[in-house]
């Protein structure tokens, strides 16, 4: 019997620790939070956990709160426990998240409001906006701007320009770019894509066989005869999706960065060679990788080290073949070429 009792005492000794191992829970944590404004889902996972990526793991939706996967400033996360195993809720609503009816009129608030994924501003303009396009031929078949109003060799906000090509009736919008570079995998030597760098954009007044007149309603660069018209794609930055691990197995590499520097840090936007195709989607969480290669003295030769971890990076925008990315965590200085693989 006393066999017994201390076999299943160690078996449940056993449990535990097997519990308190694979507990994602960061040491010293907290049991409430107040969500502030300038939080963000990072910030926030960061504070309950050590694997931020693992939030909605163990988020736990309470079923009486309207929209419980939207956090806003004022709301309390609390950690409470279901069946021996730590959880994540908004247990208290803040003033920000409810909606209050006064009389026939109801008072929201905008969903901008909403606790972003990460801190939107540090999104770059360019690659927010820019494309990837599949190749050359996508840009080549696009409708080209043939010359502007007062024959101005440079066009900005507010000026008319002309353009020809094959246009959408039912497209009131077109975005302004100019080609970028082709996009190679630097392993496989597979054209992935040719970066189509964002101009500006234009609304259609009228098309007139192959030729339409257009206004310019957005100048981010000067708009030149040759420059190429994509549909418009109003696609806003998602601000409310969670971090979360790749549904499969991940492996890239970063390709470049805007601004043609060659070190990267934190909030640094950079491309990346896996895209949709790779069951890449935004909010997908990726650790950066480095190999270090070092000179072995004695036998004269480069030796390849064990890859350590250098930093973490989220997907924000995918595209067939490649994704954006934004720079979450590093512990040193990174580089193109580092190595990607699932947290």
């Amino acid at each position: 019997m006393r066999k017994s009792l201390l076999g299943a005492a160690l078996l449940c000794l056993m449990s535990w620790s097997a519990i308190a191992a694979e507990s994602p829970m960061k040491d010293g944590h907290p049991d409430t939070y107040t969500v502030v404004k300038g939080d963000t889902l990072w910030d926030i996972s960061n504070t309950f956990l050590d694997t931020p990526w693992l939030w909605p793991e163990i988020w736990h939706a309470n079923p009486q709160i309207a929209n419980p996967h939207l956090i806003y400033p004022g709301d309390v996360i609390s950690l409470i426990y279901i069946d021996g195993r730590p959880r994540l809720t908004v247990s208290t609503r803040g003033e920000a998240s409810r909606t209050i009816k006064l009389g026939p009129k109801v008072r929201a608030t905008p969903i901008d409001s909403v606790i972003p994924a990460i801190p939107l501003d540090k999104i770059n303009s360019l690659l927010k906006r820019s494309r990837v396009v599949t190749s050359l031929e996508d840009l080549e078949r696009a409708p080209y701007i043939v010359a502007a109003s007062q024959d101005k060799v440079v066009s900005g906000l507010g000026d008319q320009i002309y353009a020809r090509g094959n246009f959408d009736s039912n497209a009131p919008a077109y975005g302004v770019y100019r080609q970028g570079d082709v996009i190679v995998d630097p392993t496989t030597r597979e054209m992935l894509g040719v970066m189509a760098i964002d101009l500006g954009a234009a609304d259609v007044k009228q098309i007139q066989a192959d030729v339409a007149t257009l206004q310019v309603t957005r100048s981010e660069k000067e708009i030149r005869s040759g420059d190429r018209l994509l549909e418009s794609e109003e696609r806003r930055i998602d601000s409310t999706f969670f971090p979360s691990a790749p549904e499969r197995r991940v492996e890239g590499e970063i390709l470049g960065v805007s601004g043609g520097i060659t070190q990267l840090g934190q909030f640094d936007n950079v491309l990346i060679n896996r895209g949709e195709r790779d069951g890449i989607a935004p909010g997908n969480i990726l650790a950066i990788n480095r190999n270090l290669q070092v000179l072995d003295e004695k036998r004269k030769e480069q030796v390849t080290m064990p890859a350590h971890r250098v930093g973490l990076l989220m997907v924000y925008r995918t595209f067939e073949k490649v994704s954006f990315a934004i720079i979450l965590e590093t512990t040193e200085p990174l580089l193109v070429g580092d190595k990607l693989e699932n947290p």
